[in-house]
C-alpha cells in the first residue's frame, strides 16, 4: 500500500494560498499568513484570483460549445475548486474528456479525491511537470485522441518559470504535439510596481517565486496562432457577462487556434 503523501503545511504553497483568496477551505496558517501579507500591499489580488477563475469558466463554455473542442489538457491545475475546467466543459457536452497535470503530491491528493467525470466523458490526472511536455503529451495520449483538436490550459501556471524564452520554448513544445484546430488558453497575472512588490514580499516568506510578465510578453506567447477577438486583454475583460466589473486588473489572458 502506498503511503499518502505529506506535506509541510508550515512553508506556505502557491495552491493553497490561491485557494485562501478564492475563499476556500484547504489552507493552513502560514497560507493564510502569506496571503494576508501579499493583500496589504497588492489588496486587488482577491480581485485577480476571481477574475482568473471566471475567465476559465467563460473560455471553457466558448471552447465546450460553440468552437466543438471535447478535450482539454489542463496544465498546473492547482487545487479543485467550484467551477472546475471538467465541470464546465461537461455542463456543456457530457462527453468532452479532460486531463489534469500537476506536479505537487498535495494536488494529487485533493484531485484523485474530487475530480470525477460524467458518465459519458473522461477526467484524469497526470502526476507531471510543465519541464517536461513530451512526457506531458504522451501521458495524455493515453486519455485524449492526440489527431483531434485539444484546448490547452495554462492558467497562473507560467508565471512559476522565472526564464520568459524557456516559458516560450515549453508553451510551444506543447503546442508542437498538438493538431490544427487545437487552442491555447493562457492566463497570467502582469506587472506592477504594488503586484511585483507584494510577489517579492510573498517569495521572501518561504512560498514558490511567481513572475509578472508584461502584456507585450503575454502576447508573445500566441505568436504564430490566431488570436480570438479580443486579443490579449486584461482577464475582466475577456468577453465578459453582462453587468460584469469591467475594471482592468494585473492580469492578462487570451486564446489562440492553432491552425
Amino acid at each position: 500500500m502506498t503511503d499518502a503523501p505529506t506535506f509541510d503545511t508550515s512553508i506556505p504553497h502557491s495552491a493553497r494560498v490561491w485557494n485562501y483568496w478564492l475563499g476556500g477551505k484547504d489552507n493552513y496558517p502560514a497560507d493564510r499568513a502569506a496571503g494576508d501579507q501579499v493583500f496589504e500591499i497588492f489588496p486587488a489580488i482577491v480581485e485577480v484570483a476571481r477574475a482568473s477563475r471566471q475567465f476559465l469558466g467563460r473560455a471553457v463554455t466558448y471552447l465546450a460549445g460553440e468552437a466543438g473542442i471535447r478535450q482539454f489538457l489542463d496544465v498546473g491545475t492547482g487545487l479543485p475548486t467550484a467551477e472546475n475546467t471538467h465541470e464546465v466543459a461537461q455542463r456543456v457536452a457530457p462527453e468532452s474528456r479532460i486531463v489534469y497535470v500537476d506536479n505537487d503530491p498535495m494536488v494529487l491528493a485533493h484531485a484523485r479525491a474530487l475530480l470525477t467525470s460524467s458518465p459519458e466523458g473522461v477526467t484524469a490526472y497526470l502526476d507531471a511537470d510543465v519541464h517536461n511536455p513530451e512526457k506531458i503529451l504522451a501521458a495524455a495520449a493515453a486519455f485524449l485522441d492526440l489527431t483531434q483538436p485539444v484546448a490547452l490550459m495554462l492558467l497562473g501556471v507560467l508565471g512559476h518559470l522565472d526564464d520568459f524564452d524557456e516559458a516560450r520554448s515549453l508553451v510551444n513544445r506543447l503546442l508542437a504535439g498538438l493538431p490544427t484546430g487545437s487552442y491555447l488558453v493562457l492566463n497570467d497575472g502582469t506587472s506592477s510596481p504594488r503586484r511585483d512588490e507584494a510577489m517579492d514580499r510573498y517569495s521572501d516568506s518561504g512560498g514558490d517565486s511567481y513572475n509578472s510578465r508584461t502584456p507585450d510578453q503575454i502576447a508573445a506567447f500566441f505568436d504564430g496562432l490566431d488570436l480570438l477577438d479580443p486579443g490579449v486583454v486584461s482577464t475582466p475583460l475577456w468577453r465578459p457577462e453582462p453587468g460584469s466589473d469591467l475594471t482592468p486588473l494585473d492580469v492578462h489572458c487570451g486564446i489562440g487556434r492553432k491552425s
